[in-house]
């Protein structure tokens, strides 16, 4: 088809035209930075954690006395929590995740670096760390008994002489430390100028918080310091899906008889996969709330394009007439509407695409949004021209469908 007519047309219409274009390259940089932080929190919410999330539960104690022994009180405590029926293990430990506060240390590759390569998460990892989680092991084994060590007394007297020998890493982990590498028996610098071997690697631990892009959610270390219940107050205990509220509420009861100098934290007392839902529960607010400004702006756009190829069909009834009567088709008068529209669609999603760049590089600088993929342009302008083509069907048909000889009485 010859679009030199249309060009022609649209000329004679420039406000017209250059507001659907303005509405049309709008929604196109909104809808393509939406679909975008969409995805982002969906990401999120369905991320791995890589613990046995349903068979978990969590008691958090806060300790209101002046408890010397923290330590001996918590190896009672862990036995027994170990002691009720349904428990598989238990363990206790100084974060967990799906909160929203976690512990943060530099990584260094070479003692004498000064800049840190990395900030990792690190979980102090009491005995049966690795069962009562449900971790995964890939590559490398467990801590052994001789590896574990005070965490009360390594943090009292941290200094360049103290450290913690080995560690186990996350495979995301290990994979930006040492790419392309095993990363059994290499060592990093975290907490002091003492080197930690890796002895072992698990495929996911996440962070506690949201700290990191998708890929540093997972920057985790452990390290075999047994914790007592003050560095967290985390009791995590693994038991049957179908037995944590009835172990839940034994562990509180145990824990409150094994001292009344504590409290036991109500609202932080639930299992795993109550934490996991309430911690997404804001991106996944956002999701439904973007996703339903994308709806309305979509449908916004579809009704401003039904209505000027209405007013157009209604302008241009005697030109069409004089079409028909000249022997024009009513596909050929369909599909001048048809490619019209699309002009007009393709320029205001060029437009859209520099806006949707735009406005990525403002939330970039604002709020650390991550760069807008380029899959997002295409997505986006595949959505508005197939849009376009839909709602301009029907004010397209019917001035398709003008027979000629009304149109010519229509003068």
């Amino acid at each position: 088809m010859d679009i030199r007519p249309i060009l022609s047309t649209l000329m004679r219409h420039k406000t017209a035209a250059s507001l659907i274009v303005i509405e049309i390259a709008l929604t196109c940089a909104i809808i393509c930075n939406a679909l975008f932080m969409i995805s982002d929190r969906l990401t999120q919410i369905r991320e791995v954690s890589g613990l046995a999330e349903d068979q978990l539960v969590r008691v958090q104690i806060l300790s209101i006395g002046s408890d010397k022994d923290q330590a001996a009180r918590t190896r009672t405590d862990l036995a027994a929590l170990r002691g009720i029926p349904g428990v598989k293990d238990a363990t206790v430990l100084n974060q967990v995740p799906f909160v929203n506060s976690s512990w943060n240390s530099g990584v260094r590759l070479k003692q004498e670096q000064q800049q840190s390569t990395l900030s990792a998460t690190t979980y102090m990892a009491e005995d049966q760390f690795v069962e009562t989680l449900g971790l995964k092991l890939v590559a490398g084994r467990d801590f052994n008994p001789e590896e574990y060590r005070d965490a009360a007394s390594l943090l009292d007297g941290l200094s360049g002489d103290d450290g913690v020998p080995v560690a186990i890493i996350t495979r995301a982990l290990a994979d930006k430390l040492y790419p392309g590498e095993d990363p059994i028996g290499k060592s990093f610098y975290s907490w002091s100028d003492k080197p930690t071997r890796v002895v072992g690697v698990v495929e996911h631990l996440v962070r506690p918080s949201q700290q990191g892009g998708p890929g540093a959610r997972e920057y985790t270390m452990v390290f075999p310091l047994r914790a007592h219940y003050n560095l967290g107050g985390n009791y995590v205990i693994r038991t049957d899906p179908d037995r944590r509220s009835e172990v839940l509420a034994a562990a509180k009861k145990v824990l409150q008889a094994n001292g009344a100098d504590r409290i036991i934290l109500e609202d932080n007392s639930k299992t795993f996969e109550q934490l996991r839902r309430e911690f997404y529960q804001a991106p996944r607010a956002m999701a439904w709330l973007l996703g339903i400004v994308c709806v309305f702006l979509l449908l916004i756009t579809a009704l401003g394009i039904i209505g000027l190829a209405s007013f157009w069909v209604q302008q241009r009834t005697k030109q069409i007439g004089v079409r028909r009567a000249l022997g024009a088709t009513r596909g050929q008068i369909l599909r001048y509407f048809q490619t019209e529209n699309f002009l007009l669609a393709s320029i205001g999603i060029a437009l859209g695409m520099l806006l949707a760049f735009a406005i990525n590089q403002l939330l970039m600088g604002k709020y650390e949004m991550a760069r807008l993929p380029l899959f997002y342009l295409p997505a986006g302008a595949v959505l508005l021209w197939l849009l376009g083509q839909l709602a301009v069907w029907a004010p397209a048909r019917r001035a398709a469908s003008i027979p000629p000889a009304v149109a010519t009485r229509s003068v």
